[in-house]
């Protein structure tokens, strides 16, 4: 049995490396390759081609090496026609990936996307470059599968792989620790930051023995934060937001997958999110969904504030924090741990037997 796997990008090198483990256990003799990352080389996957030649982050680096970018993907297209697998399968990257799996569907190899891209929240039109791509839909998300259903697009729920690491705490006992997770790119951050740092000021108003952390994803933005939180008695950290979540009565969380994060931890939040004026004109025409944060979404209502765009001000923030702090957050806590139950489905597992299903069908 051979399989193909491309992973472009770190997060995509790590689920891809659980799912190669799997294959692995379900069928010792099948041989995997591909494009991959240091954890799928470690899983065991035949590295063909680096993730380092297309793993880029900002506008500016993705431009400077697109020439390479198209030209890896063009031998990696040549490849697999050449030696076709039994199947290809895209981790996440729909726009590197898409392509490529497009043009094995159309050669009669069978094609895997594993990871939905957010069609269920904006630019749903995307769903005809989908099933033009792709034969099948490895889903994180029950609803996503609802979504394809109504498509016509053949798609199956796997569950999420942080569920399998991340589970409501225990015996938590109230700290007055309250963590401020602002994202992990550089606009996220750049304009989250002034309004969660006045949040902090008028909690600090409030309640002097408020205690605030800040962790960053990365290092890239360490410096910038560190000057603006300099008097405000802020303890800023790099690549410890799980310790620090479980660790806190409530959580500051720009929208994304740090909120799935808080959610799985059972961790009462504030989500936040904000764009330039421009963006968000583009953005809100495009969206059409009631929920933007994960754990609302998945939970199927307001379970948790968002706050977005001109909402995500100081001053609601710190409105919507305070009475987070003041309130018997148990009913809270018991919703946002059901986010862990539906979830944890043995996610690599299951992802496994998915692929060697849909090749043996």
């Amino acid at each position: 049995m051979k399989i193909a796997v491309s992973a472009a990008e770190t997060s995509g090198d790590l689920i891809a490396s659980s799912l190669v483990v799997a294959l692995k256990q379900n069928q010792p003799n099948c041989e995997i390759d591909g494009l991959a990352g240091e954890k799928m080389l470690e899983a065991g996957c035949n590295r063909l081609w680096s993730m380092s030649e297309v793993n880029v982050m900002g506008l500016s680096e993705v431009l400077r090496k697109l020439p390479s970018i198209l030209k890896l993907r063009k031998r990696m297209s040549k490849h697999y026609l050449e030696n076709k697998p039994d199947i290809f399968i895209g981790v996440d990257s729909p726009d590197f990936n898409f392509k490529l799996e497009r043009i094995f569907k159309n050669k009669g190899i069978k094609t895997i996307h594993f990871i939905s891209p957010s069609v269920w929240a904006w630019r749903s039109k995307r769903i005809k470059k989908i099933k033009q791509s792709t034969d099948l839909i490895l889903c994180l998300f029950p609803f996503e599968v609802d979504f394809y259903r109504e498509h016509s697009q053949k798609a199956v729920f796997v569950g999420h792989p942080l569920a399998e690491i991340l589970k409501p705490r225990k015996n938590f006992k109230r700290n007055k620790r309250v963590l401020l997770l602002p994202g992990s790119r550089e606009s996220e951050i750049k304009y989250l930051l002034p309004e969660l740092l006045e949040a902090v000021e008028l909690m600090k108003a409030k309640d002097d023995n408020l205690i605030f952390n800040i962790s960053l994803a990365n290092d890239h933005q360490f410096n910038w934060v560190n000057e603006r939180i300099k008097g405000l008695d802020i303890a800023l950290t790099v690549g410890d937001a799980h310790k620090k979540i479980s660790n806190s009565d409530l959580v500051l969380v720009a929208s994304g997958t740090a909120a799935l994060e808080v959610g799985l931890l059972a961790v009462p939040m504030v989500v936040v999110y904000k764009l330039s004026f421009f963006s968000y004109q583009i953005a809100s025409r495009l969206l059409h969904t009631n929920e933007i944060s994960l754990p609302n979404k998945i939970l199927g209502g307001k379970i948790v504030p968002e706050l977005i765009q001109d909402d995500a001000n100081g001053q609601n923030i710190s409105e919507h924090a305070m009475t987070l702090l003041e309130s018997d957050n148990t009913q809270l806590v018991n919703e946002l741990a059901k986010i862990h139950s539906l979830l944890n489905q043995d996610s690599s597992s299951q992802s496994a037997k998915a692929v060697i299903d849909f090749i043996n069908d």
